[in-house]
């Protein structure tokens, strides 16, 4: 079990109130093709076939931050929405502090 977990949904809900992320798989998938910046896509592990491979190719051929740890319940949750397979953070404030926290 991640040490950070907690800490990442909780940084992850302060992205979202600052309204520093992307949700809808339109706009993630647009998003993603078309910054020239390293993004984070937070993509829930039980999210469907079709939509992980979709996300998946996209943010690794332009080089961009899949992590995929946790359940579509608990990123729902983080951010105040319901149902949500993908978030993305899109401000490097944040994904820099999330991805030192989930590296630690």
């Amino acid at each position: 079990m991640m040490k950070n977990k907690r800490s990442i949904l909780g940084l992850l809900g302060l992205a979202t109130r600052a309204r520093k992320i992307a949700l809808g798989e339109g706009i993630i998938i647009q998003k993603i093709s078309s910054s020239n910046q390293n993004l984070l896509v937070f993509l829930a592990n039980d999210a469907g076939k079709n939509f992980t491979k979709k996300i998946n190719d996209k943010a690794k051929f332009y080089n961009h931050t899949v992590i995929a740890d946790f359940s579509s319940e608990e990123l729902s949750q983080a951010i105040g929405n319901k149902n949500r397979k993908a978030v993305l953070v899109i401000d490097k404030g944040f994904i820099d502090k999330l991805i030192e926290l989930y590296n630690s």
